[in-house]
């Protein structure tokens, strides 16, 4: 098993699973959130905010999350 040095190693990050992406939702607003695979994001748009996912788990903290631009 290959180990990368981070999200900018040149690998898009592993896959989530997709029973916990059916369950999850924005710790903020409590809506959906939509699964961005290539910027290893997932997005509340109610929230205007873009949860990381490292080593394929979401990071659900809003302090930790970023802001969306307008």
């Amino acid at each position: 098993m290959s180990q990368t040095s981070g999200p900018s190693a040149g690998a898009e990050s592993p896959a989530v699973d997709p029973r916990l992406l059916e369950i999850l939702v924005c710790p903020v607003t409590k809506g959906p959130l939509r699964y961005d695979r290539a910027a290893g994001e997932l997005v509340s748009e109610g929230a205007g905010l873009a949860y990381p996912i490292r080593d394929g788990i979401p990071i659900m903290l809003p302090d930790e999350a970023r802001r969306l631009a307008d």
